[in-house]
């Protein structure tokens, strides 16, 4: 087998195809997770707080160039123009990013957790049922069953196989 034939044969194996899925819809997830951070959760942090917008959060440690006309205040302008700094603020941003998609995970996988215990009782529930013998409910043999328990514990009888 060439290695085309085994590089084919191990794109067309399902588990890819669901990984490539699975990869390209997190990714579409992470956008609408970094919209709602960034256009909604910071914006009402930044209210509740004062007008307070992390983005603008940043500490210089460079020179500002000579040539820049823009605002001194401006993360992304001076970004631009090639200032070197630390921009705290957006990391801030990127950290509640993250822990809204841990939460969300989290809460996912122990959904599907608990759905998956559910059907396994289940399974183990008709297996059970299934393994146990059907008994008869016949009021003559329940009667006979219980002289049968009688005659047993008075010693008459044989003792059950």
């Amino acid at each position: 087998m060439t290695v085309f034939e085994e590089f084919k044969k191990f794109i067309s194996r399902g588990n890819v195809l669901d990984l490539a899925v699975g990869v390209m819809i997190g990714a579409a997830f992470g956008k609408i997770v970094t919209s709602l951070t960034e256009n909604v959760i910071m914006p009402v942090i930044g209210a509740l707080m004062g007008d307070l917008d992390f983005s603008k959060y940043f500490i210089l440690l460079g020179e500002i160039p000579a040539d820049y006309t823009g605002s001194l205040t401006d993360y992304t302008a001076l970004k631009a123009a090639g200032v070197a700094m630390i921009g705290y603020g957006v990391f801030i941003t990127q950290i509640i990013n993250f822990l809204i998609i841990a939460a969300v995970l989290f809460m996912l996988v122990r959904t599907i957790n608990k759905v998956i215990d559910e059907m396994e009782s289940k399974k183990k529930e008709a297996e059970v049922t299934a393994e146990a013998p059907a008994v008869p409910t016949d009021p003559q043999l329940d009667t006979l069953r219980e002289i049968l328990e009688e005659l047993r514990k008075s010693g008459k009888a044989p003792p059950a196989a």
